[in-house]
């Protein structure tokens, strides 16, 4: 996949063969390798060689040493490094770099951007790096010493071992960061070939394949989304690059990812020769993304091929913005292209997340209320313990579920688009197993905040998982009979005192007005206490009151959705439980999401 080093005599196509390359110039527009009667491995691949299953060895240029990197490019890089981060770190970071190749030699760009990266953590303190290539760094104890994993350019089966695989997959979806550059996008495939033999890694990634043109290709870039955090170094504006740019099909959808940059097919000009199938009926060649898959913060970027790329000012910036991203510290939206709205956009601005309660779905399994979450057009819910997961597991959402069928919840919710921010288990135990067991189920479904209604002996354990686990624990109200400590905001405040701040409240608005509390009193006695709230209007405030679209009962919604605007709360989810007329409630439940999209639009605007 290098073009500097991937030629080989017509002569002598069976065999490996050293050269000398003429190197015309390194400028970013220029530059290309030449040599008299030679032809690339790619050109070589896509005849009958490839088929016969040759060229699996590594090949000239290939296995470049750091210390090489660092003798001929160092200087280049050092230059070109940002000055400062674009967040401050909220703590120490540590980014895994791993450069493992499987069946290819690996690209030659792989020590720069290693260097690059490095050097760019030590230069602005965002993050320091651990380079490897051994597959058992991805055991969980290892792992779990990590705030990202940065795969740089890993062709080919990294590892077959599904413990380690496992183990991965449940370092991102739990809250870790993931970063791809180009040809990650075939890495756990079998190589040559591309042979898919993880299909879930290719998901979380967002995409497959690495067809392109030639190495050098010069394409017009335009901004998908310019006011994006890891798109600033940009400045809002398009670009023209030269690289090898990957067109990725499948799972490759806008329905799943952030795109942040895409080539302008009316500005580029096609030319080359096609290795693989470089053309999509969408017309739509993605070249740099972000993604939540559950907790985890993902990104990836075609742009890496060539050595160039890492003494680039603005390729460093940005990859430096999408590092910080991936590491947790710079905040930036991932809601995927193809859902944004206004609205959505304005709560984004506002660090708002809307989202619908499993309970308004109860009476239907998780598979069912996950379809109807996208069906009203929200990429937000909330799940709960007593819900059936769906006609094929006949079994509760809850930790007793196997890694399978977990795997069938996470694929069940990427399909729709949903993720899955708060969970409902109504006693988490205070023994330290019991508490574990349930943390470690939050871990592996991604989830940011329980909700909950433990005994107040078991918060002392409940607290030092929550901060182990980076999990927020909400109390739950219900009336005084059911919830005789949490009832009111002055009890959830008393068991708080003192206590972390990943311990707060779940306001139930439904449960407050039936009791007599004013929701809007109630947000100011909790303030920041406030974790997530569970939203309702009520026909009427008396404990027979039922749920109504919201702004057209008795609960003051738009008092109570502009008070926590005025003081600056971001709940984990305005949880949107509906819980009347269960099965002919779409429509109510629609309404609701207007009435709250156009008081984000009208706020947001406000500022």
């Amino acid at each position: 996949m290098n073009l500097n080093t991937d030629l080989i005599s017509k002569g002598s196509l069976m065999a490996k063969k050293t050269f000398k390359a003429k190197q015309i110039s390194t400028d970013l527009k220029t530059c290309a390798i030449t040599q008299m009667n030679g032809m690339t491995r790619r050109d070589f691949l896509g005849g009958a060689a490839l088929a016969a299953g040759m060229l699996t060895a590594p090949w000239p240029g290939h296995n470049i040493t750091q210390a090489q990197v660092a003798d001929e490019y160092r200087k280049r890089i050092e230059a070109a490094i940002p000055n400062k981060a674009f967040a401050a770190p909220r703590k120490n970071r540590k980014l895994l770099i791993f450069g493992l190749n499987v069946g290819y030699g690996g690209h030659g760009s792989i020590p720069t951007a290693n260097l690059a990266f490095t050097l760019m953590g030590q230069k602005t303190g965002a993050f320091e790096t651990v380079i490897s290539k051994d597959p058992s760094v991805f055991k969980p104890d290892n792992l779990k010493q990590f705030d990202a994993v940065f795969l740089n350019n890993t062709v080919g089966n990294l590892f077959e071992d599904a413990g380690l695989r496992q183990s991965l997959l449940e370092f991102v979806y739990g809250g870790g960061g993931l970063l791809g550059v180009h040809g990650t996008t075939v890495a756990f495939t079998q190589w040559p070939g591309a042979i898919e033999d993880w299909p879930e890694f290719g998901i979380m990634l967002g995409a497959r394949g690495a067809n392109h043109y030639d190495s050098n290709e010069h394409v017009f870039i335009k901004l998908d989304d310019p006011e994006h955090p890891v798109n600033q170094p940009f400045d809002g504006k398009d670009f023209e690059y030269r690289d090898e740019f990957f067109r990725v099909h499948g799972p490759y959808s806008r329905n799943r990812l952030r795109v942040l940059f895409s080539i302008d097919t009316d500005k580029t000009k096609i030319d080359g020769q096609p290795r693989g199938n470089c053309f999509r009926e969408d017309n739509d060649y993605a070249l740099a993304w972000v993604r939540q898959y559950g907790r985890g913060r993902v990104f990836y970027c075609t742009i890496a091929h060539n050595h160039y790329v890492f003494w680039d000012p603005k390729m460093l910036q940005f990859y430096l913005a999408a590092t910080q991203f991936a590491l947790g510290d710079l905040q930036a939206p991932t809601i995927p292209s193809a859902k944004l709205t206004p609205a959505i956009r304005s709560q984004e601005k506002l660090n708002w997340r809307l989202g619908i309660e499993a309970y308004t779905f109860h009476k239907y399994t998780l598979f069912e209320a996950i379809e109807r979450t996208a069906k009203l057009g929200l990429p937000y819910m909330g799940g709960l313990s007593f819900q059936k997961v769906s006609k094929e597991i006949d079994k509760n959402f809850d930790p007793t579920l196997t890694d399978e069928e977990l795997k069938q919840i996470r694929l069940k919710l990427d399909s729709a688009g949903v993720r899955l921010l708060t969970y409902y288990y109504h006693d988490i135990p205070g023994d330290v197993a019991g508490c574990r067991k349930v943390f470690e189920f939050g871990r592996k479904i991604g989830l940011e905040t329980f909700m909950s209604e433990p005994s107040p002996n078991a918060l002392d354990t409940i607290e030092k998982f929550c901060d182990d686990y980076d999990i927020n624990v909400a109390l739950h109200n219900h009336d005084q009979k059911a919830s005789p400590r949490y009832w009111n905001p002055e009890g959830i405040m008393k068991v708080c005192r003192g206590r972390s701040k990943r311990i707060g409240a779940c306001g139930d608005m439904g449960y407050w007005m039936r009791s007599g509390i004013d929701p809007i009193k109630a947000l100011n006695t909790l303030k920041d206490r406030l974790i997530t709230v569970q939203m309702h209007d009520l026909n009427e405030l008396s404990p027979e009151g039922h749920d109504v679209p919201w702004g057209t009962g008795a609960g003051r919604t738009k008092e109570f959705i502009e008070e926590i605007h005025r003081m600056g709360i971001r709940p984990t989810m305005f949880g949107l439980e509906y819980s009347y007329n269960w099965f002919e409630s779409m429509p109510e439940i629609a309404q609701c999401i207007d009435f709250f999209n156009k008081m984000s639009m009208r706020l947001a605007k406000r500022g």
